[in-house]
């Protein structure tokens, strides 16, 4: 092999990729969320929740996270992300931290849930962070594809 073909260029994850991987592990949170559902219809004879009832939403939030920070802790990559070769690096060099998983997920919650502002950010910050990125102190970048 050459010295050109050993060198890997990294590049930045653009908005439509990170999309695209984020819609991809919902598919797969959905089938998780559909399980988790008829775990409690079984449970409450027939009937998901009872009204005002929290702890259906709150597995369903707590599956969710776990999805998430499981993945990013294991190698910076959901399954979503995997296919689209994305990373999760953490900024401090190393492992990435349960606070910043934690952290990452909130606050890309408000960053999809304010009509993606926090997402859009990445054209306006100089280093292309959005805002969970830059409040976990997260980067996520783009794989080059694999040589065969």
């Amino acid at each position: 092999m050459s010295d050109q073909q050993n060198t890997l260029t990294v590049t930045k994850a653009g908005l439509f990729v990170r999309i695209a991987a984020l819609l991809y592990d919902a598919l797969l949170v959905l089938g998780i969320w559909f399980v988790i559902g008829v775990v409690f219809v079984i449970a409450n004879g027939g009937e998901a929740a009872h009204s005002h009832n929290p702890f259906l939403p709150s597995a369903l939030f707590i599956a969710t996270l776990w999805f998430n920070m499981h993945f990013w802790r294991r190698g910076g990559q959901t399954l979503g992300m995997r296919a689209w070769r994305l990373r999760l690096l953490n900024e401090n060099k190393g492992p990435l931290t349960m606070t910043q998983c934690m952290l990452r997920f909130i606050v890309a919650i408000g960053s999809l849930g304010l009509f993606g502002i926090g997402y859009l950010w990445m054209y306006i910050d100089k280093n292309g962070l959005t805002w969970h990125d830059k409040y976990s102190e997260t980067r996520v970048i783009r794989e080059p594809k694999q040589a065969k």
